[in-house]
């Protein structure tokens, strides 16, 4: 059996290598064969449960306080655990890396046991990967527009990029599914850096069309990754000049918990941003964790109020008068509110009772490719030249 467990910081894996040793008694050896890695090989193992005890004995000693700087840390560990079943020493290492990283991705404290199933997938992902690495020298890639709609007027004020993904050799494939990858594999930095570009050069087309006052709005979603990578100011500030577009015409969203991974530097990066004219927006509000003490620290100048709410909102009192608070806390604090997932009548007028700002959803339109949305302009300038007579 191979045990990969994941831990961090130098002093830590000292004295956690010594309690796996001390741990592990007579069952087996430890080798510690990375920065923060470390693998058990148990020999003549009769059954995988018998893998199973021996990695929550693992647990249960690593999770105890270490004593660092005379402060107590309390750290978790991931297991994967592999059988050898006639597998090479480089095929058991690797089996149980990808077992590790499945319990990693199912929260703290875990133990995934490898199997064929997982292999397949993992496979497949790799391949999904080298392939979504090529798709954008390829021009695979491509931004679709979903309408945000000013409530009162019915006017469209903005719309929101989305990153569609149709691969020359087969049909399209979600984002759902290569999102995630991208994140992992770091390819979203360029990716992100793509559509920032792209968007704005969109944007500015837009208001070559649409002249009128206020202009149209780009609102582009930045992954964590990319918000903490070092060059991500120099992106933006590229993607602006690139374009020659207004930095007041782009909104910069970011989920909650992107803003509260590391609130200083969240604040330093935002500050930035505003100093270069963008707009900041909080996608999915309500569904993280931010203290509302946050909003004014952040400056930012939007808030989304995530699909969830928008949905249950009218068969739930409770759900209702969240989204009703929400609504006045923007009001109160001079933030635009948009409702997310707007798809029926009673939904778009309660929201517009309760005086939100704006929405977008498929009761508006779906999303839709550049050259429909440059459609959708054109029937909303007919819209508000009536609207105006």
């Amino acid at each position: 059996m191979i045990a990969w467990v994941t831990l961090r910081g130098d002093e830590l894996i000292i004295e956690v290598g010594a309690r796996l040793k001390r741990c592990m008694r007579s069952d087996g050896s430890v080798a510690r064969i990375g920065g923060d890695e470390f693998t058990v090989l148990l020999e003549d193992v009769a059954d995988p449960s018998d893998a199973i005890r021996v990695a929550q004995r693992i647990h249960a000693a690593v999770s105890k306080p270490l004593l660092v700087v005379g402060q107590e840390v309390f750290k978790g560990v991931s297991i994967g655990i592999a059988a050898s079943q006639g597998s090479s020493a480089e095929n058991l290492v690797q089996n149980a890396d990808m077992a590790m990283y499945r319990a990693k991705s199912k929260g703290k404290g875990r133990t995934e046991l490898f199997d064929a199933t997982m292999h397949e997938q993992v496979m497949g992902q790799l391949q999904l990967e080298l392939r979504l690495g090529r798709a954008l020298q390829n021009g695979e890639l491509e931004l679709y527009y979903q309408l945000i709609v000013a409530l009162q007027s019915g006017l469209i004020e903005g719309f929101e990029a989305l990153l569609r993904w149709k691969p020359a050799d087969s049909g399209s494939v979600s984002p759902g599914v290569f999102i995630p990858i991208a994140e992992r594999s770091g390819l979203i930095v360029p990716i992100s850096s793509w559509v920032l570009t792209t968007g704005c050069l969109e944007a500015v087309s837009w208001h070559r069309r649409c002249p009128d006052e206020p202009p149209l709005y780009v609102s582009i979603n930045i992954s964590a990754r990319h918000f903490s990578y070092a060059a991500f100011i120099e992106h933006v500030t590229e993607a602006l000049q690139l374009s020659g577009i207004s930095p007041a015409c782009v909104k910069i969203e970011l989920t909650e918990s992107v803003t509260m991974n590391d609130i200083p530097s969240t604040q330093q990066t935002m500050s930035k941003l505003r100093a270069l004219g963008v707009k900041l927006s909080i996608d999915d509000f309500g569904t993280g964790y931010s203290s509302l003490s946050y909003l004014r620290r952040f400056s930012v100048d939007t808030l989304k109020i995530d699909q969830s709410f928008i949905s249950a909102m009218q068969g739930a009192r409770e759900t209702f008068a969240i989204v009703s608070t929400i609504v006045t806390l923007g009001r109160n604090l001079g933030l635009q509110i948009v409702a997310e997932g707007v798809e029926t009548v009673p939904q778009f007028e309660t929201l517009r009772s309760m005086g939100c700002d704006a929405a977008q959803g498929y009761f508006f339109s779906k999303p839709v490719p550049s050259d429909s949305a440059r459609i959708l302009i054109d029937l909303n300038q007919e819209q508000a030249k009536s609207v105006g007579a």
